[in-house]
């Protein structure tokens, strides 16, 4: 499993960093750790797979403890996202929408780390150092939806150790995704369910294998890709982040 622990001694990359996320159940969160990935997302904005926190809590305790485990909220008022997190001890928060730089400022300095999310191609990606995140990810405009987007729009907005991948990724591409973007990790919901909010075995199955296969032929075939530096993503504090909104109620 590719963690975000510090330090280790192995001289093999880590590979890259997988979410799967619109956790809605303890069954799904324990199948995709199963399966090999590094975080599990439980979504607290409007959605079909939206989650109460006091459920989420019950699922998080009864995951291992190594478990990145993410909440994702959109336009919170940052007090509640800081209090949901550290009340329900997730690991990090993912954060979708039109959050000002001082609120995510706010939020990353009381939180393990943030993730930023916004769309390819939008006008405050340039704006990212100024919000205090660790990782920048970038979606499609309609997440859950299970729609690309061109992926020359995420092309060197942010160095790829803090760039996440989402939109659309499923089994079939998400190898051509790490292949043409280097990025420290993906994200993906939709793309390995049966119906929204039930994870399906065999789709997860089939993204994981194709995840480590792409982590592996990049290493193989660029020696200035080593995989994702723990070390530099969860002890240090790089800034980051921008913000926008996303429609979690289409998806």
């Amino acid at each position: 499993m590719t963690t975000v622990q510090p330090g280790g001694d192995s001289d093999e990359p880590d590979g890259v960093f997988v979410k799967i996320c619109g956790i809605t159940t303890e069954a799904d969160a324990l199948l995709a750790v199963g399966m090999g990935a590094s975080a599990v997302g439980f979504i607290f904005a409007p959605s079909p797979r939206q989650m109460a926190p006091a459920a989420v809590a019950d699922i998080v305790k009864r995951l291992p403890h190594e478990t990145v485990t993410v909440g994702v909220f959109r336009d919170e008022s940052p007090s509640r996202v800081v209090e949901i997190a550290n009340q329900i001890g997730l690991r990090a928060v993912q954060l979708h929408g039109m959050e000002s730089i001082e609120d995510t400022q706010m939020i990353a300095r009381r939180v393990n780390w943030t993730i930023k999310a916004f769309p390819a191609g939008h006008r405050n990606i340039d704006r990212f150092p100024e919000y205090g995140a660790q990782f920048l990810l970038i979606d499609g405009s309609n997440p859950g939806s299970g729609e690309l987007f061109d992926w020359r729009l995420a092309e060197g907005v942010v160095d790829p150790n803090r760039l996440i991948v989402s939109g659309g990724l499923r089994p079939e591409n998400v190898g051509a995704a790490i292949a043409h973007l280097h990025p420290w990790g993906v994200d993906v919901a939709s793309g390995v369910e049966s119906s929204p909010g039930v994870k399906d075995p065999a789709k997860l199955h089939d993204f994981m294998a194709a995840v480590h296969a792409a982590s592996t032929d990049l290493a193989r075939s660029n020696d200035s890709w080593p995989g994702p530096d723990p070390r530099s993503s969860v002890d240090g504090r790089p800034p980051g982040a921008a913000p926008d909104v996303f429609d979690w109620q289409n998806d």
